[in-house]
């Protein structure tokens, strides 16, 4: 089979409570950079917010869908289970008092290959971690994050799935990744291809009930590929396979292809252009209500149905 063009992880979208709880957490006390105001192509309805690291490069990307009205999710089988970004080395202490200081659910740090790992939980239930890493950058620099302390690209997803065989021979065969380690029952996938958000790790502890979508947990995990020839090779390998991924779709910042991976996770490869300056300045990301053109002529209906947000620190 031809190597694949997949270069690591692009974006992790997500299933969130109220949107300003969203903002409130992400943009305010994590320090994410907030750049993008949009809706939910699918159900314009409902926002579509994106978080990324200070020059909204992919691999930083965290979004989410705010279904106030959502039921709680269960993380699971199915599912990608935990988002992991990559802070300097240090940052971890700085972040134990932040936390503690503002009441957020966290665990004891650990260590796991080798670097230093803090767990913690979002308001509505999102399971996240910050992992220690010698080359993490990329922190916002106008954030409330001093940059030795600050989130930018991820380090790693992990993945529970219902065929861990099958799921490990999808991502060393089709996607480009290769095995490099294991620790306890937790196997690491590297991409080569990139120096930043490379990792997805494969562990499902057995007797923990099957994923539920809701409130709390990830919907997708894109993987990024370089431009549109490169999709249309990464499709390629995927029918190949015997999977079945969808036509090309625009979604106005990337263009996405989705498929249903065999252990059950939702899976999305995205391009890296056009990006997030395609219809506002790249200094004001996130400032304005952004729609697509299919559902321009609807903006009275559509502000009228979402509820006004405020955003802590907009700018770039």
């Amino acid at each position: 089979m031809p190597p694949s063009p997949v270069t690591g992880l692009h974006h992790v979208t997500a299933i969130s409570g109220p949107a300003q709880q969203n903002v409130d957490f992400y943009n305010g006390l994590l320090g994410l950079r907030f750049v993008k105001k949009t809706v939910n192509f699918d159900d314009p309805g409902t926002y579509h917010l994106y978080y990324a690291d200070g020059d909204a490069r992919p691999g930083s990307f965290l979004t989410f869908f705010p279904w106030a009205d959502s039921i709680p999710g269960r993380i699971g089988p199915g599912q990608a289970t935990v988002t992991a970004y990559a802070v300097p080395v240090g940052a971890v202490d700085m972040w134990l008092a932040r936390f503690a200081d503002e009441g957020i659910d966290f665990g004891s740090p650990a260590e796991r290959f080798g670097q230093r790992v803090l767990s913690f939980r979002a308001p509505d239930g999102l399971a996240l971690e910050l992992i220690e890493a010698p080359a993490a950058s990329g922190g916002w620099e106008n954030g409330p994050i001093p940059l030795n302390a600050a989130l930018g690209a991820f380090h790693s997803v992990t993945l529970c799935t219902f065929d861990p065989d099958v799921t490990a021979r999808l991502l060393t065969e089709v996607m480009g990744y290769d095995e490099t380690g294991q620790d306890g029952g937790r196997l690491r996938f590297e991409n080569a291809a990139t120096e930043r958000a490379a990792v997805v790790d494969l562990v499902c502890p057995p007797g923990i009930d099957r994923g539920r979508m809701g409130t709390g947990t990830v919907h997708h995990v894109a993987f990024r590929v370089p431009d549109d020839e490169a999709q249309v090779e990464a499709r390629a390998l995927l029918l190949d396979a015997g999977l079945q991924p969808t036509p090309v779709i625009d979604r106005q910042y990337f263009h996405s292809i989705y498929f249903r991976e065999p252990g059950g996770v939702l899976f999305e490869i995205a391009t890296d252009p056009p990006g997030f300056a395609l219809d506002e300045p790249a200094d004001r990301l996130g400032h304005d209500l952004k729609l697509p053109p299919q559902h321009e002529p609807l903006r009275p209906q559509i502000e009228q149905r979402l509820a006004p947000l405020t955003i802590p620190r907009p700018d770039g």
